[in-house]
């Protein structure tokens, strides 16, 4: 993945800081995610009272897209970007839900604004239970 592409979808996702909804953490993460069409879903975090409700920015990105059609031989890289000291991750639950809707070798793209990592899902989450384990 060219340099320039990683630093414009990073934009995107620290652009997306803006719009978390974060009153109980104070945490922010924006995400942003390219399509092979060249077009761009984002998301934010959005914290619930409840905290079982709230949402992930990388899943509200790749639902957006999913929800316009786009699978995940579609998809070319999702960027998180976190406002944390060091670079965040997924939590769990987003893993899984990746696992299910990337490509094992899709490039994603986890900075703080500072420091930048390249990754797959293949590597956050070794082993992973997905539909394959169910046939």
């Amino acid at each position: 993945m060219e340099k320039a592409m990683i630093e414009k979808l990073i934009d995107t996702a620290i652009k997306q800081l803006d719009f978390s909804y974060t009153p109980y953490s104070g945490f922010k993460v924006g995400a942003a995610l390219l399509t092979k069409k060249g077009e761009i879903y984002t998301g934010c975090n959005i914290e619930n009272a409840s905290y079982g409700l709230s949402n992930c920015a990388e899943r509200s990105a790749i639902f957006a897209a999913y929800s316009q059609g786009y699978r995940k031989q579609d998809i070319v890289s999702l960027a998180i970007v976190s406002d944390g000291k060091r670079i965040g991750t997924p939590c769990g639950a987003c893993r899984q839900v990746l696992v299910e809707l990337l490509e094992k070798d899709t490039p994603i793209v986890l900075s703080n604004g500072k420091d930048t990592l390249v990754t797959t899902i293949a590597e956050l989450l070794p082993m992973s239970f997905d539909s394959e384990d169910l046939s």
